[in-house]
């Protein structure tokens, strides 16, 4: 079993890698600008991850990775910031290859951003002594403002394709977080967080998640259209 966390990576990126060779998609063309968006969004990730593994927030089950390790890290949890944006990034743009009309209307996104932002704001005032749901938060808050500042067509497609990325989320995020194994791949100290889980799943998973794909895909858009001119 102590490759399932390498092979949980693997199978995320398999079929999204053979189908970015699609030739409506053509995603294979911008691999070079999706690499660079993937290095950016990780040096905000992998040092939080690398504190917070350090500080026992949370931690890895060495049943389930192999022996190496990088900065604290296994050497899977590295390749996590690879195949899981990249199976993202993906999804995101095949839905709306496929289904070009998945867009809410630019009042609705707005809405939903700010009462987005609203909210994790609300949920930190009463918990910003829980280091997950402090930093975790924070990130989220602030990245919505930028991308609604910047890229608000971005959020007006993402908010409707964020939805079904959810579906391999908790596939994929359960099994790390202990669903149908003998334990957890992946554990939390639920002192820094809210102690709420869906499933197995700590809920602020899902804001991580939110923030990770978004980030890959402002910068990935940032830089695609700026090549272009």
């Amino acid at each position: 079993m102590n490759s399932l966390y390498l092979w949980l990576n693997i199978g995320s990126i398999s079929v999204p890698f053979l189908y970015s060779f699609h030739p409506k998609l053509k995603l294979h063309k911008q691999f070079h600008w999706l690499f660079l968006s993937m290095i950016l969004t990780m040096m905000v990730f992998i040092p939080w991850d690398v504190v917070f593994t350090r500080h026992e927030i949370w931690g890895f089950n060495p049943d389930y990775f192999l022996d190496t390790k990088i900065l604290s890290l296994p050497l899977e949890e590295w390749l996590f910031f690879i195949c899981i944006p990249f199976a993202c990034v993906f999804t995101h743009y095949a839905l709306l290859l496929y289904f070009p009309k998945l867009k809410l209307d630019k009042n609705s996104s707005k809405a939903i951003a700010i009462g987005l932002i609203l909210t994790l704001a609300l949920l930190l005032i009463f918990n910003y002594d829980k280091w997950y749901t402090l930093v975790n938060f924070t990130i989220a808050i602030v990245l919505t403002i930028i991308v609604l500042k910047y890229n608000s067509i971005l959020l007006q497609h993402f908010f409707l394709t964020f939805l079904v990325m959810l579906i391999p989320f908790f596939i994929v995020n359960g099994v790390l977080t202990g669903s149908w194994i003998e334990s957890q791949v992946v554990w939390y100290n639920n002192a820094e967080n809210l102690g709420i889980r869906m499933g197995t799943i700590p809920v602020e998973d899902s804001i991580y998640a939110y923030s990770m794909i978004l980030m890959n895909l402002f910068f990935f858009e940032y830089f695609t259209q700026k090549s272009k001119h």
